[in-house]
């Protein structure tokens, strides 16, 4: 099995080191591509989409850090804060995130800079919910979107969310037994997010009751009122 990322915390900086990378492998080259040579890729600009918890944002945040490490000037916005004009930094990487949020002036400065990339040598990074034909945005804003690199990040499979909760029970010097993980991938929410607030939760209480983390532990703790 690929190596999987061993820094899992919800208090990490995002990085590409550790997003947990499982089908993702193309997506995470290009983006250290984006943020240190682009030269090397086929079009100047990025685009990924995916639905939430699948890391959209801990990848944007994570490629800044990279461009920023390598002396690149960088610019990390959410559309929610975007007006009627962007950042003209030269070779700067300008990331987007959740674009299909964009107000129209917004969608106007996102154009714009599209346009003014060629010659100050930006570099955009853009993450949304749906691939560029399904967004509401204008069309030809679409169309600039469509001319980028596009990627949908891939969600984790079983093996790799089992994987990753074994490394952090391994980590603490926990014993997780297997049938604990596998009525979670049966019966609970599998994004990682969710998981990882599950196995949290046991790890509180497991230290609180001096017990190991079994399905008697976990089946307790959802009658008092864990979600899984």
């Amino acid at each position: 099995m690929k190596q999987l990322v061993l820094d899992i915390r919800s208090d990490a900086p995002p990085t590409l080191d550790n997003f947990v990378v499982g089908a993702n492998s193309e997506l995470v080259a290009s983006l250290s591509l984006l943020a240190t040579d682009r030269s090397l890729l086929p079009a100047p600009h990025l685009y990924l989409w995916g639905t939430s918890g699948k890391g959209r944002s801990h990848l944007l945040q994570a490629a800044v850090a990279v461009a920023a490490a390598n002396g690149r000037q960088t610019h990390y916005l959410n559309a929610d804060t975007v007006r009627d004009a962007l950042p003209e930094t030269p070779d700067a990487l300008l990331a987007i995130d959740d674009i299909d949020r964009l107000r129209p002036e917004a969608q106007i400065a996102l154009f714009n800079a599209f346009n003014r990339a060629r010659l100050n040598g930006q570099s955009l990074l853009l993450a949304g919910l749906q691939p560029p034909l399904a967004l509401a945005l204008r069309e030809d804003l679409r169309t600039r979107i469509g001319q980028s690199l596009i990627f949908e990040v891939q969600p984790l499979d079983d093996d790799s969310r089992a994987a990753i909760l074994a490394t952090l029970a391994e980590r603490r010097g926990l014993r997780l037994a297997d049938e604990v993980v596998d009525f979670l991938m049966r019966h609970g929410r599998r994004d990682l997010p969710s998981l990882l607030a599950a196995f949290n939760a046991l790890d509180a209480a497991s230290l609180e009751q001096k017990r190991p983390i079994t399905l008697p532990l976990l089946r307790e703790m959802m009658q008092q009122g864990l979600a899984i």
